[in-house]
């Protein structure tokens, strides 16, 4: 490490960007010989700290922000990255909670820290290359050429991370392979009796613990599931607009415009919205697309969450909606296939012009 720098470690909070961009920071900081200090994964402690912080009306994500900004404090980090993600496009803003983030941990800790807090406002003409410019700037680094150097490092190891995801691996088998340097091949993909897209922020879905593991949960009841890694971002902005909608939010793509893109394609059984309990934007967005639902006669079911959330009630919810969309596939089929099913258990499975028999879940 360079020992002019003024920081040489800077700590990540594993929470709200990370899940959509680590890749991206790890490689833009490695490149610029800068020591990567991630939190823990989240746990109920982390929660319960993040709660002490902040007033109890507080959305879920940010406790859990706050709770892992307590944790690398607890490992010794004097610097903390806490971007200030505005916008990331005209007028297509984040939550006011998100574009505050510094502020919000600035007024709630008061440990002794530095925040490192760049700012990206595509709606100020601030761009990725700014933000990243000015990322090193507060890190003491000047040098233009490393900084350029830096984000085509994040770009390889975001777009390796990315193409994996997209293929199929599963979230974390992808980014650890990124973070790497590996790159996997496609894994087989086996047909299976029901599809459902999980439409939700990366920070609610990837995290395992306010997930409740979530896409684990229905990967073991035999459903394929999709997320917004299966579909490019340009993809679902299309989409939104083919649907009649117009993109707001900046993360809008996760919800609205992976619901869309599926309901066009008509390739899903199902809709899960996952939401945190309280979020304004995201009640807006569910409401969008339980409206489409209706429309192409797609079942949705939204999952709120908060740090309350049980598990018991969570795995019945889930159980009991595919079992609603076993019986409605069963139904389907029936009224346009004369094939006995020989009992309650099975549920017909169809590839393309194949009809196979397989058990339900």
């Amino acid at each position: 490490m360079n020992a002019k720098y003024k920081y040489t470690k800077v700590g990540i909070p594993r929470a709200i960007s990370y899940y959509n961009n680590y890749p991206f920071y790890f490689g833009f900081f490695q490149s610029l010989g800068i020591e990567v200090v991630l939190s823990d994964k989240t746990t109920t402690k982390t929660i319960n700290a993040g709660c002490k912080q902040v007033v109890s009306d507080t959305c879920l994500p940010i406790k859990v922000y706050a709770g892992h900004i307590i944790n690398l404090l607890e490992k010794g980090c004097k610097a903390i990255f806490v971007p200030s993600i505005q916008s990331t496009g005209y007028k297509i803003n984040n939550c006011s909670k998100i574009r505050g983030l510094p502020e919000i941990i600035r007024n709630v800790i008061s440990a002794d820290f530095v925040m490192i807090e760049p700012t990206l406002d595509k709606t100020e003409k601030i761009g990725l290359k700014d933000f990243c410019i000015e990322t090193a700037n507060l890190l003491g680094i000047t040098d233009k050429k490393a900084v350029k150097t830096a984000m085509k490092a994040g770009w390889k190891m975001y777009n390796n991370f990315y193409e994996m995801a997209k293929s199929g691996i599963p979230y974390q088998t992808a980014l650890t392979n990124a973070l790497e340097g590996k790159s996997v091949k496609k894994p087989v993909d086996i047909v299976k009796p029901l599809s459902i897209v999980i439409v939700g922020h990366g920070y609610n879905l990837f995290d395992e613990r306010i997930s409740l593991n979530l896409i684990n949960k229905l990967e073991k009841l035999d459903v394929k599931v999709y997320t917004s890694l299966d579909v490019y971002p340009k993809e679902a902005q299309k989409s939104i607009k083919a649907l009649g909608e117009v993109q707001y939010w900046a993360n809008e793509v996760e919800l609205t415009g992976v619901a869309a893109y599926y309901l066009l394609k008509n390739k899903i059984d199902g809709i899960i919205a996952l939401s945190a309990f309280g979020c304004g934007p995201d009640s807006l967005m569910v409401d969008e697309i339980a409206y489409h639902c209706k429309e192409k006669d797609v079942p949705i079911m939204h999952l709120t969450i908060d740090e309350h959330t049980g598990e018991a009630g969570f795995i019945t919810r889930i159980e009991a909606f595919v079992d609603m969309l076993v019986r409605k596939k069963r139904m389907i089929i029936g009224k346009n296939i004369k094939m006995p099913v020989k009992h309650p258990a099975e549920v017909i499975k169809i590839e393309k012009d194949k009809v196979c028999v397989g058990k339900a879940v």
